[in-house]
């Protein structure tokens, strides 16, 4: 059931859409117009993506994990195989490289559908005009 009547659909599961980067309101339509540029508006139900800033959060939960994902594989391809450094740090980067741009993405276009679903938006302050009065 949902809270805004009978007549409204469910609404589409920030997983299923954003992970796959779709529209957040249709699930038909491309949120992005290449790697991580997002469109200005949904081909198909014409969606304005303007409320969209997912700002740092996908880097930083990238570093997050991609750094211990990388510096575990550092320490593995180090003392288990015994590689030279010239061979450490090629295949180091590589999936590095890969840990680091494989989730950036789904990660973008997940938020984005979570702003989109909790009608998230920027802060401002509001002036009270009451202030003083009794």
């Amino acid at each position: 059931m949902t809270a805004q009547g009978s007549d409204c659909p469910e609404p589409l599961s920030p997983f299923e859409t954003g992970f796959r980067g779709k529209c957040p309101k249709c699930g038909s339509g491309e949120l992005f117009d290449g790697f991580l540029t997002v469109r200005p508006e949904c081909r198909a139900c014409g969606l304005d993506y303007s409320f969209a800033d997912s700002g740092d959060g996908p880097a930083f939960f990238v570093i997050c994990f991609a750094c211990l994902i990388g510096f575990g594989f550092v320490l593995w391809i180090h003392f288990s195989v015994g590689a030279p450094i010239w061979l450490n740090i090629i295949l180091s980067l590589i999936v590095l490289a890969f840990v680091c741009l494989a989730p950036l993405r789904p990660l973008k276009g997940l938020m984005i559908a979570q702003q989109y679903l909790k009608d998230a938006h920027e802060g401002a302050l509001v002036q009270r005009r009451d202030v003083g009065k009794n």
